[in-house]
């Protein structure tokens, strides 16, 4: 099968796309033929030795941990799922042809392959951080970096939750971030004012790693209301860095949930053929997505 690879640390040119042994489902385990796999900031991190301290690999190593697909091998102590249902969920290598998951949910009715590999990874992140800021109905919550896909999802997970948010992004992105129930307004020199303006803040999250921490501790006024996904020295201000991922099967659950009452919708900016993974990756690493991006296999 193909599969995207890479056998030393470095940039996105460290990429290969290789012949490899197909994977098979152990115990608890599916296989799925990939049709989608999901693009997140972390898959770059990790290819970049960014995440050896808190995620170790050895190389050389697969990419890529979100994917959408047809099951076609089901592993031992399996129940309710069958060859050929479609589902997404997560696992390790999913940019290849074939990959195993190790937590899914069957694919809702209307969804695409395309759409649905972009939610896992995603919606975990969201709902965590949303849980460890500790913000509460009612309250306002502020995101930094709030048009990409962690920021699509907190935005509507916390407007079915009753929380206002408060979101930051570029001009090109500000109806959009409207349309998600946000109130908006733009980065750059005098956010911070700007975001004042608008009233209190009582929890923020930064997503996009622009060095804002400070004045996120600042609108808060504590820094422990205030976690990054994005910046490592988050730590040194006394804010909280939340990389540790948690239960990835209630993130799913959850995400069938939202989708299925009309209330979750994640764009795909941008699909790449598996070949062009490294060029996904760039795409990435530069930021300012509306929504997701995903690799087609």
């Amino acid at each position: 099968m193909k599969k995207m690879s890479f056998a030393e640390f470095g940039g996105p040119e460290v990429l290969r796309l290789i012949d490899a042994e197909e994977p098979h489902a152990g115990p608890g385990q599916i296989r799925v033929a990939v049709r989608a796999a999901g693009v997140n900031p972390v898959d770059w991190r990790i290819r970049a030795g960014q995440m050896q301290q808190m995620l170790p690999i050895v190389l050389p190593a697969g990419v890529g941990q979100d994917a959408a697909g047809v099951v076609d091998e089901v592993g031992e102590g399996i129940e309710g799922i069958e060859v050929g249902d479609p589902v997404f969920g997560a696992g390790v290598d999913t940019y290849a042809e074939f990959a195993v998951l190790t937590a899914w949910a069957r694919l809702p009715e209307g969804a695409t392959f395309e759409e649905a590999a972009g939610y896992p990874s995603v919606m975990e992140t969201a709902l965590r951080i949303i849980r460890e800021v500790g913000v509460q109905p009612g309250e306002r919550l502020l995101v930094s970096g709030a048009s990409g896909g962690v920021g699509s999802a907190v935005l509507q997970v916390a407007r079915d939750r009753g929380i206002v948010v408060i979101g930051t992004a570029g001009a090109e992105n500000q109806e959009y971030l409207h349309s998600l129930g946000a109130v908006a307004t733009t980065y750059g020199e005098g956010w911070a004012e700007r975001v004042r303006a608008l009233g209190p803040v009582d929890a923020a999250l930064d997503l996009a790693g622009a060095g804002v921490i400070g004045e996120l501790i600042e609108l808060t006024g504590d820094p422990r209301k205030v976690i990054s996904i994005a910046d490592l020295t988050a730590p040194e201000l006394g804010a909280r860095f939340s990389g540790v991922a948690g239960s990835m099967p209630d993130a799913l659950a959850e995400t069938v949930r939202l989708m299925s009452r009309g209330k979750l919708h994640i764009p795909v900016a941008k699909s790449y053929a598996l070949v062009d993974a490294t060029l996904a990756h760039i795409d990435s690493q530069a930021g300012h997505t509306r929504g997701r991006r995903v690799v087609l296999i």
